[in-house]
Parts: structure tokens; sequence; C-alpha cells
């Protein structure tokens, strides 16, 4: 029993709505932002709580700045982190944005795609900048950062708006009196 995905194929091109490349990247970068925003929030959660030393942002500014960071905690050198959070969330949302809807639309394509960008971090980055995270073994920094690339990925993915895109109605439209 063959089932016909010809309506479905239409109506997520419908809704890609013939987005330019352009657009899919504006539109996956403002949701690398608010995803960013996102895990700021869980990551001064996990901090607090003593599930987290230090995120990745500050570890990062910290090195690259050395001296100049004290006092990072608070103040413009802590909204210049952040800022440096979100920008990079907004290009890996970007990229995210127009990779093909095929790839887009898995349950699980933004969770892995945040699990991805979370790896880069660690196998690439880190190690790169001699960051401290790249020498220690502390597993549950580890597993924190997972859990929030993966809310990341969650909130970066279009999955729900492909999903919840109205069908196409068939026959003629009926008025109603």
């Amino acid at each position: 029993m063959g089932i016909d995905r010809q309506p479905d194929r239409m109506m997520e091109a419908a809704h890609e709505g013939g987005a330019s490349r352009k657009r899919r990247a504006a539109q996956g970068a403002l949701r690398g932002v608010v995803a960013s925003m996102a895990m700021t929030g869980m990551r001064e959660f996990t901090r607090h709580v003593g599930l987290l030393e230090e995120p990745p942002p500050e570890t990062i500014l910290r090195a690259v700045l050395r001296r100049r960071w004290r006092g990072a905690q608070r103040g413009p050198r802590r909204a210049s982190a952040e800022l440096a959070h979100w920008t990079y969330g907004a290009a890996a949302g970007a990229l995210f944005g127009v990779l093909p809807a095929m790839l887009r639309r898995s349950a699980w394509s933004g969770p892995l795609f945040g699990l991805l960008v979370w790896a880069g971090f660690e196998a690439g980055v880190a190690p790169l900048l001699g960051l401290p995270q790249a020498k220690r073994k502390r597993v549950v920094d580890r597993l924190t950062l997972a859990t929030d690339h993966l809310l990341y990925g969650s909130l970066l993915s279009e999955n729900a708006t492909l999903r919840s895109a109205p069908r196409a109605s068939i026959g003629p439209i009926q008025e109603v009196r």
C-alpha cells in the first residue's frame, strides 16, 4: 500500500515559501541568537548549582585577553563574553538555516546539530586555543555543555514549524452563512 506523499512535499515546499538562502540564513541566525540566549540562562543556573565551573565564552575571552580579563564576572567584560557567544550562535544558526530542508525537518536535526557545534568546540576550538577545558576531564562540565547544546539545537530546529504548517484544503472554498 503506497501512500502518496506528494501533498506533504508540496506543503513543505510551500512552507519554505521559496525562501532564498539569504532569508533562511537570516531566520536561522535569529533563531541562533535566541537559542544562545536561552543557553546563557541555562549556563548561569548550572554554574550557580555547581555543575559548571566556567562557561566557554568566558574561558575563551580570558585566554585571549589574559590580564585584561580580571573582573569579567560582571560589567562590560561579562557582556562582551555574552555578545561573542550570541554572535557565534547566530553564525551557527545561519549555517543550520541554509541546510537543505530534508536535513532540517527531522525531529533530531536541531539537537544533533547542537551536539555537532559542541563537539566542534571540544575537538577543535578548545585545543586550538589551549583552553583548560581541552585538558580537564571533568565529566560533569562536559555533560552540562552537551545538554545546553541540545537545548540550543532544539530551539534552533524548524521541525515544529514544518510539522505545524497548515494543510492545504481539498475542494472548493465553502461559503459560511
